[in-house]
């Protein structure tokens, strides 16, 4: 038990530190509101989740070894953030608001789910720090159990994201104002994309 805490709050820390996740949740809450914003939310618990099963299969591992692999999982996310970044410049709550809901929310649960699919990030987490809270014997086990710890803190994490950022949006209910913090949002997460191509360059 002593273990499983330990792991629960090392995922608490690395969650809190700024990355692509908390930069595109923000941006969908605070720009779109709170049901797009947990659709994303369970987008990136999904691909969390996915990444997690690969790596007690070894696939991450695999991943994490080859440069080639690694280097074009990590600039096809680049890429991704960069767009998204774009899109959110000039797209904004224009076309979203005559959406059907269903397929609003679900526009934001699979870019939440390829943004973690596309986030190296994440795979070297399960490969770098995952195995050192693993004990001989059950290693496939006990990596399914801690990946769900680890994907149950991440969400409740996100959650909070996106229940903050969104009680915001009522501030911007004014379409300039909304412009203004949809392209200052748009702006940052660019500036996420730039930082994560230097902070995984390796």
């Amino acid at each position: 038990m002593d273990a499983l805490w330990a792991f629960a709050f090392t995922s608490f820390i690395i969650e809190l530190t700024p990355g692509p996740n908390m930069a595109y949740l923000a941006v969908v809450a605070a720009t779109q509101g709170r049901r797009p914003g947990y659709a994303a939310v369970a987008g990136v618990a999904l691909g969390l989740g996915i990444v997690g099963a690969l790596a007690a299969i070894g696939v991450a591992a695999i991943v994490s070894a080859s440069e080639p692999l690694y280097q074009a999982l990590r600039w096809a996310g680049v890429v991704y953030m960069l767009w998204l970044a774009w899109d959110g410049w000039r797209d904004g709550s224009e076309a979203i608001e005559h959406a059907p809901l269903g397929s609003s929310n679900w526009r934001y649960f699979r870019r939440g789910l390829i943004t973690n699919l596309l986030n190296p990030k994440a795979a070297a987490f399960y490969v770098a720090v995952l195995p050192t809270f693993l004990t001989p014997g059950a290693i496939l086990q006990e990596t399914l159990w801690l990946s769900a710890i680890y994907v149950g803190v991440a969400t409740a994490v996100h959650g909070t994201i996106v229940t903050l950022a969104g009680a915001a949006r009522a501030l911007f209910e004014d379409p300039k104002r909304e412009r203004i913090l949809r392209r200052t949002l748009a702006v940052a997460l660019a500036l996420v994309a730039i930082w994560f191509a230097f902070k995984t360059a390796r």
